[in-house]
């Protein structure tokens, strides 16, 4: 990688860092670019030789994340739901920032919906209906049951600082989804 390439990375990554902690202070319709590039240390002109505007460079950066989580899907799916879960908790706490700021009330409603869109794609085949616990239960309202539960205690979980540790979430989340599904 030439020089020039990890400059231009290091100056995406503080870009990046920088509109995560300016939207943990401040609600991101007030945040500028001159904000994220005062925080960031680079020019406007810098900011603008990635993105578009401030919602491009909001929406790449959940892509980015939603990209990742994909990709853990497709690497766990074998995976039991406690082993599969040890590793969303893990990656979520070593994301903590980035969660907590787009889970809080100062976060972008545009990351919830996605965060759940996304749960709902990957849990949709996993409910069996004609079978076990769930036999005769609609699909739709356990899918909703899940995903909402799941998004909602990822945001307890962040909102209060992670008083467990991942692998106590991952074991306790992953238990409740072997009885449910």
């Amino acid at each position: 990688m030439s020089k020039l390439d990890r400059r231009r990375l290091k100056s995406q990554e503080a870009i990046k860092n920088s509109v995560i902690e300016l939207i943990s202070e401040k609600n991101f319709d007030e945040i500028t670019i001159q904000d994220i590039s005062d925080r960031a240390n680079v020019s406007r002109g810098t900011i603008y030789s990635h993105y578009i505007d401030k919602f491009d460079l909001l929406e790449k950066l959940i892509e980015e994340h939603m990209n990742e989580m994909q990709e853990f899907c497709e690497s766990i799916a074998e995976l039991d739901y406690i082993d599969a879960n040890q590793i969303w908790f893990e990656y979520i706490e070593s994301n903590y920032l980035f969660f907590s700021t787009m889970l809080a009330s100062k976060g972008e409603p545009y990351f919830h919906n996605r965060f759940l869109e996304f749960l709902t794609e990957e849990f949709q085949n996993e409910i069996k209906v004609h079978m076990g616990n769930n036999r005769g239960l609609n699909k739709e309202i356990i899918l909703q049951f899940l995903v909402t539960s799941y998004v909602g205690i990822v945001e307890w979980w962040v909102k209060n600082e992670m008083p467990y540790p991942p692998n106590v979430m991952a074991e306790q989340v992953g238990i409740l989804f072997e009885r449910n599904l």
